[in-house]
């Protein structure tokens, strides 16, 4: 499979992941101030399970914590779930308790 490639449409306010120019899924999102507000996933039928959905999301949330102005607030699940799997992007969310690892 063709890596994705993932950009930020900020015309349409989402992040957005094509394979071979085809729109495979996106991330859609609200701005505020201080947060960037994950309102909705969707990734396309024919790019189910090939990891589009985590592409965007560890895409989006590195562009965050790079831009270090704003912190994700998820509310839509599978980003919400996809923080939770992946805790080294607490630092970068809303309202998340600090790692006990230390």
């Amino acid at each position: 499979m063709t890596e994705p490639r993932v950009t930020d449409n900020t015309r349409a306010h989402r992040f957005e992941a094509t394979i071979d120019g085809r729109l495979a899924g996106f991330a859609e999102y609200e701005l505020t101030d201080e947060l960037v507000v994950f309102t909705h996933t969707e990734v396309e039928p024919a790019f189910e399970g090939q990891g589009i959905g985590s592409a965007i999301a560890r895409f989006a949330l590195d562009q965050l914590r790079a831009d270090g102005t704003r912190k994700a607030l998820p509310v839509c699940p599978f980003i919400k779930g996809w923080i939770e799997r992946h805790p080294d992007y607490l630092d970068v969310t809303y309202g998340a308790r600090p790692s006990r690892a230390d």
